[in-house]
Protein backbone atom coordinates (compact mmCIF):
# COMPACT_ATOMS: atom_id res chain seq x y z
CA UNK A 1 0.00 0.00 0.00
CA UNK A 2 1.05 3.54 -0.55
CA UNK A 3 -0.07 6.69 -0.52
CA UNK A 4 0.15 9.43 -3.34
CA UNK A 5 -1.14 13.67 -2.87
CA UNK A 6 -2.36 15.18 -6.25
CA UNK A 7 -2.82 19.02 -5.43
CA UNK A 8 -6.05 18.83 -3.28
CA UNK A 9 -6.83 14.76 -3.59
CA UNK A 10 -5.64 12.02 -1.94
CA UNK A 11 -5.65 9.00 -3.49
CA UNK A 12 -5.19 6.06 -1.75
CA UNK A 13 -3.77 2.71 -3.19
CA UNK A 14 -4.59 -0.06 -0.95
CA UNK A 15 -4.20 -3.54 -3.25
CA UNK A 16 -8.01 -3.47 -4.02
CA UNK A 17 -8.03 -0.55 -6.77
CA UNK A 18 -7.33 3.28 -6.28
CA UNK A 19 -10.03 4.56 -3.46
CA UNK A 20 -10.09 8.33 -4.35
CA UNK A 21 -10.32 10.79 -0.87
CA UNK A 22 -11.22 13.88 -1.21
CA UNK A 23 -9.09 16.64 0.39
CA UNK A 24 -9.99 17.10 4.24
CA UNK A 25 -11.89 20.49 3.94
CA UNK A 26 -13.47 19.33 0.78
CA UNK A 27 -14.30 16.51 2.60
CA UNK A 28 -16.00 18.15 5.53
CA UNK A 29 -17.91 20.80 4.21
CA UNK A 30 -21.37 19.82 3.76
CA UNK A 31 -21.26 17.23 6.07
CA UNK A 32 -23.11 18.15 8.97
CA UNK A 33 -26.40 16.20 9.62
CA UNK A 34 -27.36 13.23 11.72
CA UNK A 35 -27.29 10.00 9.58
CA UNK A 36 -29.68 7.34 11.27
CA UNK A 37 -28.02 4.74 13.73
CA UNK A 38 -28.79 1.96 15.81
CA UNK A 39 -30.05 2.53 18.86
CA UNK A 40 -27.06 0.89 20.27
CA UNK A 41 -25.15 4.08 19.47
CA UNK A 42 -25.46 7.87 19.75
CA UNK A 43 -28.00 9.35 17.79
CA UNK A 44 -26.00 12.54 17.31
CA UNK A 45 -22.78 11.15 16.39
CA UNK A 46 -22.49 12.79 13.20
CA UNK A 47 -23.35 16.26 14.41
CA UNK A 48 -21.41 16.43 17.11
CA UNK A 49 -18.00 15.25 16.07
CA UNK A 50 -18.09 17.75 12.38
CA UNK A 51 -18.09 21.19 13.71
CA UNK A 52 -18.38 24.29 11.79
CA UNK A 53 -15.96 26.75 13.47
CA UNK A 54 -15.75 30.88 11.75
CA UNK A 55 -12.58 32.70 13.01
CA UNK A 56 -12.28 36.57 12.37
CA UNK A 57 -8.99 38.47 12.20
CA UNK A 58 -10.31 42.33 11.48
CA UNK A 59 -7.96 45.32 12.06
CA UNK A 60 -8.92 47.12 15.37
CA UNK A 61 -11.35 49.28 15.25
CA UNK A 62 -10.37 52.99 15.26
CA UNK A 63 -11.51 55.24 17.92
CA UNK A 64 -12.47 59.46 17.73
CA UNK A 65 -9.79 60.27 21.22
CA UNK A 66 -12.48 63.43 21.79
CA UNK A 67 -15.48 60.08 22.22
CA UNK A 68 -16.91 59.42 25.86
CA UNK A 69 -16.02 56.26 26.34
CA UNK A 70 -19.69 55.09 26.35
CA UNK A 71 -19.87 56.24 22.36
CA UNK A 72 -17.16 54.05 21.91
CA UNK A 73 -18.50 50.76 23.37
CA UNK A 74 -21.44 51.67 21.06
CA UNK A 75 -19.28 51.64 18.02
CA UNK A 76 -17.75 49.02 19.36
CA UNK A 77 -20.68 46.32 19.62
CA UNK A 78 -22.04 47.57 16.29
CA UNK A 79 -18.55 46.34 14.69
CA UNK A 80 -18.59 43.81 16.27
CA UNK A 81 -22.00 42.61 15.32
CA UNK A 82 -21.66 43.22 11.49
CA UNK A 83 -17.99 41.29 11.33
CA UNK A 84 -19.83 38.44 12.87
CA UNK A 85 -23.02 39.04 10.00
CA UNK A 86 -20.06 37.78 7.68
CA UNK A 87 -20.04 34.39 9.18
CA UNK A 88 -23.31 33.74 10.85
CA UNK A 89 -25.14 32.41 7.56
CA UNK A 90 -22.31 29.85 7.63
CA UNK A 91 -24.82 28.58 10.82
CA UNK A 92 -21.13 27.93 12.65
CA UNK A 93 -20.52 26.33 16.00
CA UNK A 94 -17.71 27.82 17.13
CA UNK A 95 -16.95 31.75 16.51
CA UNK A 96 -13.49 32.79 17.98
CA UNK A 97 -12.73 36.62 17.80
CA UNK A 98 -8.81 37.85 17.96
CA UNK A 99 -6.72 38.71 21.39
CA UNK A 100 -8.33 41.98 23.12
CA UNK A 101 -11.13 41.86 19.80
CA UNK A 102 -12.25 45.25 21.55
CA UNK A 103 -9.45 47.26 22.40
CA UNK A 104 -9.79 50.12 20.08
CA UNK A 105 -6.76 52.00 18.36
CA UNK A 106 -5.97 55.78 18.57
CA UNK A 107 -6.62 55.96 22.28
CA UNK A 108 -3.72 56.59 25.02
CA UNK A 109 -3.28 53.85 27.52
CA UNK A 110 -5.13 56.15 30.48
CA UNK A 111 -8.31 56.83 27.72
CA UNK A 112 -7.96 52.79 27.40
CA UNK A 113 -8.34 51.96 30.88
CA UNK A 114 -10.93 54.43 31.58
CA UNK A 115 -13.20 52.89 28.17
CA UNK A 116 -12.34 49.68 29.82
CA UNK A 117 -14.05 51.02 33.10
CA UNK A 118 -17.30 51.76 31.53
CA UNK A 119 -17.24 49.04 29.04
CA UNK A 120 -17.33 46.50 31.72
CA UNK A 121 -19.26 43.18 30.33
CA UNK A 122 -21.57 45.33 28.22
CA UNK A 123 -19.61 43.49 24.77
CA UNK A 124 -19.41 40.20 26.38
CA UNK A 125 -23.64 40.51 27.21
CA UNK A 126 -23.58 41.84 23.33
CA UNK A 127 -21.71 38.53 22.31
CA UNK A 128 -23.87 36.36 24.76
CA UNK A 129 -26.56 37.38 23.42
CA UNK A 130 -25.56 37.15 19.50
CA UNK A 131 -24.64 33.22 20.66
CA UNK A 132 -27.24 32.35 21.83
CA UNK A 133 -30.14 33.94 19.08
CA UNK A 134 -27.29 31.72 16.53
CA UNK A 135 -27.51 28.56 19.20
CA UNK A 136 -23.51 28.66 18.90
CA UNK A 137 -20.81 29.10 20.97
CA UNK A 138 -18.52 32.46 20.85
CA UNK A 139 -15.18 32.96 22.26
CA UNK A 140 -14.36 36.67 23.48
CA UNK A 141 -11.03 37.98 24.14
CA UNK A 142 -10.31 41.06 26.27
CA UNK A 143 -8.61 42.83 28.94
CA UNK A 144 -10.76 42.40 32.15
CA UNK A 145 -10.39 43.83 35.65
CA UNK A 146 -10.43 41.62 38.48
CA UNK A 147 -11.55 41.78 41.93
CA UNK A 148 -8.09 42.42 43.43
CA UNK A 149 -7.22 45.83 41.02
CA UNK A 150 -5.51 43.31 38.45
CA UNK A 151 -6.12 42.73 34.54
CA UNK A 152 -5.46 39.79 32.78
CA UNK A 153 -5.45 38.88 29.22
CA UNK A 154 -8.65 36.57 29.06
CA UNK A 155 -10.84 34.37 26.94
CA UNK A 156 -14.16 34.20 27.37
CA UNK A 157 -15.81 30.62 26.07
CA UNK A 158 -19.74 31.50 25.59
CA UNK A 159 -21.85 28.95 24.94
CA UNK A 160 -25.01 28.20 22.79
CA UNK A 161 -26.96 29.60 25.31
CA UNK A 162 -25.06 32.52 25.91
CA UNK A 163 -23.86 31.62 29.63
CA UNK A 164 -19.89 31.35 30.37
CA UNK A 165 -18.29 28.17 30.01
CA UNK A 166 -15.25 29.54 31.79
CA UNK A 167 -12.37 31.79 31.19
CA UNK A 168 -8.52 31.30 30.47
CA UNK A 169 -6.07 33.57 31.56
CA UNK A 170 -2.94 34.36 29.27
CA UNK A 171 -0.23 31.89 30.89
CA UNK A 172 2.59 34.15 29.28
CA UNK A 173 2.02 37.86 29.11
CA UNK A 174 4.56 39.97 27.52
CA UNK A 175 7.01 41.66 29.66
CA UNK A 176 5.43 45.01 28.46
CA UNK A 177 1.70 43.36 29.65
CA UNK A 178 3.16 42.33 33.08
CA UNK A 179 5.02 45.99 33.75
CA UNK A 180 1.39 47.43 32.41
CA UNK A 181 -0.37 45.66 36.00
CA UNK A 182 -1.36 42.40 33.07
CA UNK A 183 -0.80 39.20 35.78
CA UNK A 184 -0.33 36.27 34.64
CA UNK A 185 -2.97 32.93 34.43
CA UNK A 186 -1.54 29.80 36.11
CA UNK A 187 -3.77 27.07 34.99
CA UNK A 188 -3.83 24.92 31.21
CA UNK A 189 -7.57 24.76 31.05
CA UNK A 190 -9.67 22.09 29.05
CA UNK A 191 -13.11 22.97 28.46
CA UNK A 192 -16.18 20.65 27.80
CA UNK A 193 -18.60 21.89 24.54
CA UNK A 194 -21.02 19.72 23.11
CA UNK A 195 -18.50 19.28 20.09
CA UNK A 196 -15.55 18.05 22.32
CA UNK A 197 -12.82 19.41 24.60
CA UNK A 198 -10.92 22.55 24.42
CA UNK A 199 -7.96 24.67 24.92
CA UNK A 200 -6.67 28.32 24.53
CA UNK A 201 -3.64 29.59 23.96
CA UNK A 202 -3.06 33.46 23.54
CA UNK A 203 -0.66 35.45 21.45
CA UNK A 204 2.80 35.03 23.17
CA UNK A 205 1.67 31.82 25.19
CA UNK A 206 2.57 30.46 21.89
CA UNK A 207 6.70 30.48 22.87
CA UNK A 208 6.49 28.71 25.38
CA UNK A 209 6.86 24.84 25.78
CA UNK A 210 5.75 24.91 29.47
CA UNK A 211 1.95 25.83 28.26
CA UNK A 212 1.96 23.26 25.04
CA UNK A 213 3.61 20.50 26.77
CA UNK A 214 0.58 20.35 29.65
CA UNK A 215 -1.87 19.93 26.69
CA UNK A 216 0.25 17.61 24.82
CA UNK A 217 -0.74 15.57 28.15
CA UNK A 218 -4.66 16.63 28.28
CA UNK A 219 -4.82 15.98 24.59
CA UNK A 220 -7.87 18.79 23.69
CA UNK A 221 -9.57 18.21 20.81
CA UNK A 222 -8.98 21.71 19.98
CA UNK A 223 -7.06 24.23 20.73
CA UNK A 224 -7.77 28.17 20.46
CA UNK A 225 -5.57 30.81 19.39
CA UNK A 226 -6.62 34.54 20.13
CA UNK A 227 -3.81 36.65 19.20
CA UNK A 228 -2.32 39.55 17.59
CA UNK A 229 0.93 37.25 16.68
CA UNK A 230 0.55 34.67 14.06
CA UNK A 231 3.46 32.79 15.19
CA UNK A 232 4.49 31.21 11.98
CA UNK A 233 5.23 27.60 12.18
CA UNK A 234 4.42 27.47 15.91
CA UNK A 235 0.66 27.46 14.72
CA UNK A 236 0.80 23.98 13.02
CA UNK A 237 3.53 22.61 15.65
CA UNK A 238 1.32 22.84 18.44
CA UNK A 239 -1.51 20.93 16.42
CA UNK A 240 0.61 17.97 15.48
CA UNK A 241 2.57 18.26 19.00
CA UNK A 242 -0.74 18.18 20.86
CA UNK A 243 -2.56 15.92 18.61
CA UNK A 244 -5.48 18.59 18.41
CA UNK A 245 -7.05 20.58 15.44
CA UNK A 246 -5.65 23.82 16.06
CA UNK A 247 -7.54 27.70 14.64
CA UNK A 248 -6.18 30.98 14.82
CA UNK A 249 -7.76 34.31 15.41
CA UNK A 250 -4.80 37.07 14.36
CA UNK A 251 -6.00 40.66 14.27
CA UNK A 252 -5.03 41.72 10.77
CA UNK A 253 -3.40 38.97 9.96
CA UNK A 254 -4.51 35.84 8.07
CA UNK A 255 -6.83 33.38 10.63
CA UNK A 256 -5.85 29.66 9.87
CA UNK A 257 -7.34 25.90 10.83
CA UNK A 258 -4.73 23.41 10.94
CA UNK A 259 -5.55 19.50 11.67
CA UNK A 260 -3.58 17.08 13.57
CA UNK A 261 -1.05 16.92 11.33
CA UNK A 262 -0.49 20.59 10.85
CA UNK A 263 -1.94 20.69 7.48
CA UNK A 264 -3.64 24.04 6.55
CA UNK A 265 -7.40 23.07 6.21
CA UNK A 266 -8.88 26.54 6.12
CA UNK A 267 -7.79 30.60 6.22
CA UNK A 268 -8.65 34.04 5.34
CA UNK A 269 -7.22 35.85 2.46
CA UNK A 270 -6.76 39.49 1.45
CA UNK A 271 -10.16 39.99 0.13
CA UNK A 272 -12.05 38.31 3.41
CA UNK A 273 -10.56 38.69 7.33
CA UNK A 274 -12.77 35.96 7.66
CA UNK A 275 -13.05 32.04 7.59
CA UNK A 276 -15.42 29.11 8.01
CA UNK A 277 -14.19 25.84 7.80
CA UNK A 278 -16.39 22.36 9.14
CA UNK A 279 -13.56 20.10 11.03
CA UNK A 280 -14.18 16.29 11.64
CA UNK A 281 -12.67 16.12 15.39
CA UNK A 282 -13.21 12.00 14.93
CA UNK A 283 -9.81 11.37 14.02
CA UNK A 284 -6.58 9.49 15.38
CA UNK A 285 -2.87 9.63 14.59
CA UNK A 286 -0.75 6.55 13.60
CA UNK A 287 2.21 5.85 12.68
CA UNK A 288 2.73 3.64 8.93
CA UNK A 289 5.08 1.49 11.10
CA UNK A 290 3.37 -1.84 11.50
CA UNK A 291 0.31 -0.54 10.64
CA UNK A 292 0.18 -0.75 6.85
CA UNK A 293 -1.85 -4.24 6.48
CA UNK A 294 -4.21 -2.85 9.20
CA UNK A 295 -5.16 -0.02 7.41
CA UNK A 296 -5.64 -2.05 4.60
CA UNK A 297 -8.29 -4.63 6.07
CA UNK A 298 -10.16 -1.27 7.52
CA UNK A 299 -10.52 0.70 4.05
CA UNK A 300 -11.38 -2.75 2.08
CA UNK A 301 -13.85 -3.38 5.00
CA UNK A 302 -15.39 0.64 5.51
CA UNK A 303 -14.56 2.46 2.37
CA UNK A 304 -15.07 5.61 2.31
CA UNK A 305 -16.97 5.50 5.97
CA UNK A 306 -13.20 5.78 6.81
CA UNK A 307 -10.54 8.55 5.45
CA UNK A 308 -6.84 7.89 5.95
CA UNK A 309 -4.67 11.53 5.16
CA UNK A 310 -1.16 10.93 4.68
CA UNK A 311 0.68 14.49 4.25
CA UNK A 312 3.64 12.97 3.00
CA UNK A 313 7.29 12.63 4.33
CA UNK A 314 5.66 12.61 7.78
CA UNK A 315 5.42 8.41 8.23
CA UNK A 316 2.27 9.58 10.34
CA UNK A 317 -1.32 9.18 8.91
CA UNK A 318 -4.82 10.84 10.15
CA UNK A 319 -7.51 8.19 10.48
CA UNK A 320 -11.30 10.00 10.09
CA UNK A 321 -14.38 8.32 11.17
CA UNK A 322 -17.13 9.31 8.84
CA UNK A 323 -19.12 6.21 9.73
CA UNK A 324 -22.61 6.94 11.23
CA UNK A 325 -22.41 4.57 13.92
CA UNK A 326 -19.04 4.11 14.74
CA UNK A 327 -16.01 6.39 16.02
CA UNK A 328 -12.82 6.62 14.80
CA UNK A 329 -11.67 5.11 18.08
CA UNK A 330 -14.00 2.41 17.60
CA UNK A 331 -12.80 1.28 14.49
CA UNK A 332 -8.84 1.78 15.29
CA UNK A 333 -9.70 -0.84 17.82
CA UNK A 334 -11.58 -3.37 15.54
CA UNK A 335 -8.45 -3.67 13.83
CA UNK A 336 -5.28 -3.13 16.36
CA UNK A 337 -3.95 0.12 14.19
CA UNK A 338 -1.58 0.96 16.77
CA UNK A 339 -1.37 4.98 17.50
CA UNK A 340 1.33 7.18 16.99
CA UNK A 341 1.68 8.20 20.67
CA UNK A 342 1.47 3.94 21.27
CA UNK A 343 3.91 3.28 18.69
CA UNK A 344 6.50 6.00 20.09
CA UNK A 345 6.01 4.78 23.81
CA UNK A 346 6.81 1.59 22.38
CA UNK A 347 9.89 2.37 20.95
CA UNK A 348 10.97 3.88 24.34
CA UNK A 349 10.66 1.29 26.08
CA UNK A 350 12.66 -1.12 23.27
CA UNK A 351 14.98 1.21 23.49
CA UNK A 352 15.75 1.24 27.41
CA UNK A 353 15.95 -2.76 26.88
CA UNK A 354 19.04 -2.13 25.11
CA UNK A 355 22.69 -2.08 26.92
CA UNK A 356 24.33 1.16 26.69
CA UNK A 357 27.18 0.74 23.69
CA UNK A 358 30.65 1.00 25.00
CA UNK A 359 32.28 4.57 23.93
CA UNK A 360 35.51 4.66 22.26
CA UNK A 361 38.51 4.59 25.32
CA UNK A 362 36.01 2.52 28.00
CA UNK A 363 38.15 1.24 30.12
CA UNK A 364 36.75 -2.54 29.99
Amino acid sequence: MRFQSLQKTLIVMLGIGFIPCSSLLAQQAGEKQTTSVSPANDPDLQTRRHVTIATLGPQPLAADSKAEPQQIVERMIGHWRKELGQVLTDKPDLIVLPECCDRPSGLSEDKVREYYRVRGDQIQNALAEIAGKNHCYVVYSANKLQADSSWRNACVLLDRQGRVVGEYHKNHPTIGEIEDNIRPGREAKIFECDFGRVAFAICFDLNFDELRLQYARLRPDLIIFCSMYHGGMMQPYWAYSCRSHFVGAVSGLPCEIYNPLGEKIGHSTNYFDFAVTTVNLDCRLAHLDYNWDRLRRMKEKYGPAVIVTDPGFLGSVLISSRHPALTADQIVKEFEIELLDDYLNRARVRQKQEPLPKEEGDKP
